[in-house]
This record gives structure tokens, sequence and C-alpha cells, in this order.
């Protein structure tokens, strides 16, 4: 089937559909193969529920009334029905990657952007090689500009994922050390989140450049771009505080975020130079920024009792750990206790990463710390505030006949450890 005439039957449908749990009616059902399932499978689900049409990829379950469309690889083709989409749309479309912050920053984008403009952003983190694309099928003749946001765990997937998206704008929120069983080095995180640098390049497009960042100012020498920082950039923004919530000044304005920790001074000032390149009111910018709350356990600031809890595990790797670190031993607070958990896709250097942090906990004088997960029981400290414990259960078993008066708390991991458990125990 031409990819013109698929593209017609996704205008007259109600959208892109992928898990028959989500089935809307009318939709285009394309079935994707997983780990462990096919989707394929799901044919005759899907348009019992209500599909138009399916999309599918083995013979045997194609009908010849119409229902089904049978192609060489359903993945493939909605990436092109992607690429298609975002082509006949025509809009600007701002595409973000990096080793962290990248879902903060591109919601912070979003919310300043969306101000001024209709605009259609990535939902969650569905930033892979399907989600990128079902992000730019829900995009409609009323967006006015995309936010997509790109993620990686290899090289080639950036360049890829720009094939597929053709970015006006690009931002690189920071290289860090992250999924380095996939990218082998820092270097090879480097390389592979610069796709996008080179991508923008080659197609003579803007990039968004943090100023305060060394490499990416390096990285980035030979691109269009537009800077932004405490430096005279581009676009100046001055920070005046970051000991509990991060507070900056932009155009004679104090902007008070919701967001705790220097690192996200970054993340707030890549959205407001990004609203100051599209003429988006300072006002306005104003407003997004301090009624932007983070949730799904980023960076919350959380109230419990006597307790103040930075709830921070989402995610984790080496660069963002040890930031959050930094950041929670020069926070205002007493009695500071830490419960970090295990850092995964760490690659082979994953026994000196966590050795790394075990030693930044001795060299400094926090109350308590409890650190959970096999990687960390096997470092090595003599630390004697440093708990260790192999399992979420070995801890919880121990912790419920702890007691802690008025703390100041940290908890960081991640996703797989859902340290966010925790809350409960306190």
């Amino acid at each position: 089937m031409k990819i013109e005439t698929l593209y017609e039957h996704f205008i007259n449908s109600s959208g892109i559909c992928t898990d028959t749990r989500k089935i809307t009616s009318n939709c285009l059902f394309f079935a994707l193969k997983g780990d462990s399932f096919d989707g394929n499978s799901f044919t005759e689900q899907a348009l019992e529920k209500g599909a138009s049409k399916v999309v599918i990829d083995n013979i045997k379950f194609h009908r010849n009334t119409g229902e089904t469309i049978l192609c060489d690889d359903s993945l493939s083709l909605l990436q092109k029905l992607a690429k298609y989409h975002r082509t006949v749309l025509g809009i600007p479309i701002i595409a973000l990657t990096g080793s962290n912050g990248k879902t903060t920053t591109k919601e912070l984008i979003n919310a300043v952007l969306s101000q001024h403009f209709k605009t259609t952003a990535t939902l969650g983190n569905l930033n892979n090689h399907i989600g990128v694309p079902l992000t730019l099928l829900s995009m409609t003749s009323e967006t006015e500009i995309g936010i997509v946001e790109m993620g990686a765990n290899h090289l080639k997937e950036i360049e890829t994922l720009c094939e597929i998206a053709m970015p006006d704008y690009g931002y690189i929120t920071n290289f860090g050390k992250a999924h380095l069983e996939g990218f082998g080095s820092l270097e090879g995180v480097i390389k592979g989140k610069s796709e996008l640098y080179k991508h923008l390049n080659d197609h003579h497009k803007l990039a968004f450049v943090n100023g305060n960042d060394p490499k990416q100012i390096e990285v980035s020498a030979k691109l269009k771009r537009y800077t932004f920082g405490t430096d005279l950039h581009d676009c100046y923004i001055q920070l005046k505080d970051a000991s509990e919530m991060v507070k900056v000044e932009y155009d004679g304005q104090t902007i008070q975020s919701n967001l705790i920790g220097l690192y996200n001074f970054h993340n707030i000032a890549a959205a407001i130079a990004m609203g100051s390149y599209f003429k988006v009111p300072s006002e306005k910018i104003k407003k997004a920024i301090e009624n932007y709350v983070p949730t799904n356990n980023r960076s919350q600031l959380i109230k419990k009792g006597k307790h103040t809890i930075i709830l921070d595990a989402y995610n984790a790797n080496p660069t963002s750990m040890m930031a959050a670190l930094e950041n929670f031993k020069q926070a205002s607070g007493q009695n500071k206790v830490l419960f970090l958990g295990d850092m995964f896709e760490v690659g082979t250097t994953v026994a000196q990463e966590h050795e790394a942090i075990v030693r930044f906990l001795s060299e400094n004088n926090f109350r308590k710390a409890y650190l959970i997960g096999d990687h960390f029981f096997n470092t090595k400290t003599q630390a004697p505030f440093i708990q260790k414990f192999k399992t979420f259960e070995d801890f919880k078993h121990v912790f419920k006949n702890e007691t802690l008066s008025e703390n100041t708390l940290l908890i960081k991991a991640s996703r797989g450890m859902a340290l966010e458990r925790i809350l409960d125990l306190l």
C-alpha cells in the first residue's frame, strides 16, 4: 500500500492505537511485536473492539475483506506514516535529548510555549522508536509547535529518531554517565546524543545550547545556535537561589519555581530561553514556570509528618545521583538522611560507580544513609552511619523498628528499585 493511501486511512480514523486495552472506536491499530508478545495475534480483538483497520505484518492474520493492511514490517510503516504526517503538517518541531532531565525540561518547555501557542508534546517519557512516531501522529492541524523528547541507549538511535521527526530545533540537556551498557563509555554517550547536533547541522537548523556547559559549547561550536545562561549569551538568565526551590531572574522579573536542586536551574533556563526565542511575553514565561509542579517521583518536595522529603526516585545514573547528593549536601535542613537504591544499566563500571557514591557519602557528614540493592550491598565502607541491604525486603524488615525524628530525607534510585515505597514506611 502506498503511504498516501495509508495516510488517507489515518486522516479518516480517530487516531493511532498499538494496545488493544486502549482501543477507541474507528482507530487505526498497528500490530507491533514485543519481547513477549506479537501484536498480530490481537487482530481479531482489535477489530471487535472498534478498530477501523489493523496494520499487520503476518499474512496468517490477513483478511480479504479490507479490514487488515498487510505490510512487511508494522513498526517501520508506523515510522514512515509519522514522518509523512510530520511533512504534511510542516510545523516547527523541537527535539530534545540528553542523559538527565529530559522529561522535566520537556514539560517546562511545553508549559512556557503553550502559554502563547497551541503545542503538542511527548506524553510522559514515550521517547523511543515507538513513542516518537506516536507523538508525531498525535499532532493535528491545530498544533503550532511540536515538542519531541528523544531517548536513546545506544548509538544511531537518535539519528534514526531525527530522520523520523526531522526537527527544526534541538536541545541536549547534558552528557552524563547514563546507559553505559549500551553506549560503552561517556565518550559513547557524547557521540550518541550529538547525533541530534549532526542532524541539525546537516539540515541547517538551530540548536539551543546551555552556555554554562563547556562541553555543550565545544561540541556545538560549528552549529547555528542560540545560547543561554548566566553569562553574556543570547538569553541572559540569573540564578538567584537554589538552596531549596530554584529561584531565577529573567528580563527584570524574579521567577520562583517549584523545583529543587541546582541541576534544575539549567532545565528552567532552557525553557525560558525557548520562550524568549519564540517571543513568549516574559510575564507568561514567569506564570508558566511558577505554575509547574513536578510529579511522578521527579524532584518532588513532600512534607510528611515532621519530615521534609526530596523524592527523586524516577531514575538514576552516576551523574544524576552525584548531582542529587551534591545538592542535598548544600541544601538547608537538619538531620539529613539518605535512602539510595542501585543504579542500573551502568555497564562494566557498575562496581566502580557505586563505590564512588559510597566514598562520597563516607567523606560527608550525613546523619544516616540506607543503601539498598545488590550493587550497593557489595561496596566497602567503614562509615558507621551507612547501612547496606541486599533487598528492599531486608531493608523494610529492619527499618520498621527504626524511629526517625524530624529529618530532611532524600530518596534516589533507578526506576527498577521503586524506592517511592519508602513513603509508606515513614
